[in-house]
């Protein structure tokens, strides 16, 4: 138990796509000699091998069992220097609209009033760039947050709980994150469905080529985090609040090419009106629906695939952060190190 008494964190929601890189990324730099995952799943039921595998040998890392949404009673024995909040019903579509409060919402509350508890004064939260609505106009953290649907407005409500949390104490320290979409191995969201599509022959232009969509690297984010927290620790005091974000935010065209390219296909990719393709995915809906039978048609998609994201990470800019992955060479590191979900 000697190792574990210095530099403790626990991650919430640390079984999910974001939670499983960076606890390991905390062992790997040193930031943490002992994670805590702190989830209602276990990785095993998370539906990725690959995340599972890339946590197994690290005995650093311990899963513990619990939902954000209730109180938290679990104490460990240690005291705690970080906590992660990462835990967040997220999934467009995918929930009922109480469901992103009652679990962005709640989840905020429970981790603050524990991490009180705890007297650990140093929390990260990964919000969203959700909160800022989808917009053709670019937008930064200076921007006025105008969130359209229930998760945007769920995670803008749960970042001032955080910041309640860290108004409360000024040896408080507390880092906001707005990561665009967060892509890589083991995801099974947004990014690994377009690239099932295109591989798959069934992808089509809805007259979006030129849509921007903001994303990032799951590694690239998480050296972001790691980095805001050594930049804090050294020069910032209270809150930082950034946007995580390629620079500037990809267009689907050029995903579209990148993933191509990466994949080494030259396949041509029809641009279809969209007003057909939303009808037809109305149609497809209409008749999977009362089947429960799951389709990458949903209308909803189709329409996110319409409007754009266009974020910028001016304060990771104009801080110098240094970025280490082109969207070329994120697609190459994620076939690299999970090819099976490029074939």
């Amino acid at each position: 138990m000697n190792d574990k008494k210095k530099g403790v964190a626990v991650v919430f929601g640390g079984s999910g796509f974001i939670g499983s890189f960076f606890a390991r990324q905390l062992i790997e730099v040193g930031l943490a000699s002992y994670v805590y995952l702190y989830d209602n799943k276990r990785l095993v039921e998370q539906n990725s091998e690959f995340r599972e595998s890339m946590i197994e040998g690290h005995s650093e890392i311990t899963f513990v069992h619990g939902d954000i949404r209730h109180p938290i009673e679990w104490e460990p024995s240690e005291p705690i220097e970080l906590v992660a909040n990462f835990a967040a019903v997220h999934r467009e579509p995918g929930h009922q609209d109480g469901e992103y409060y009652e679990c962005n919402l709640l989840g905020a509350e429970n981790v603050c009033k524990w991490a009180e508890r705890m007297d650990c004064n140093r929390i990260i939260f990964t919000s969203s760039i959700a909160p800022y609505g989808p917009s053709e106009e670019l937008k930064d953290e200076n921007s006025i947050p105008v969130p359209e649907t229930a998760y945007g407005g769920s995670k803008l409500v749960a970042e001032k709980i955080h910041q309640i949390w860290q108004a409360g104490d000024s040896n408080r320290q507390l880092v906001i994150v707005r990561p665009g979409v967060v892509f890589g191995p083991g995801e099974v969201g947004n990014v690994s469905r377009l690239i099932r599509a295109i591989l798959g022959g069934y992808f089509f232009y809805m007259g979006n080529k030129k849509t921007r969509k903001a994303g990032i690297y799951v590694k690239e984010l998480c050296a972001t985090m790691i980095w805001a927290l050594n930049s804090q620790k050294s020069k910032y005091k209270g809150l930082t609040l950034y946007n995580a974000a390629m620079n500037p935010g990809p267009s689907l065209e050029e995903y579209v090419n990148e993933i191509k390219n990466v994949a080494g296909i030259s396949r041509y990719v029809p641009n279809l009106p969209s007003p057909i393709l939303l009808i037809a995915a109305y149609l497809i809906e209409l008749v999977a629906k009362p089947f429960g039978i799951s389709h990458p048609f949903s209308p909803v998609r189709v329409k996110k695939l319409l409007r754009s994201n266009n974020i910028k990470p001016t304060y990771l800019v104009e801080n110098e952060y240094k970025f280490k992955y082109t969207l070329e060479e994120a697609l190459i590191d994620w076939k690299k190190e999970c090819p099976e979900e490029w074939k």
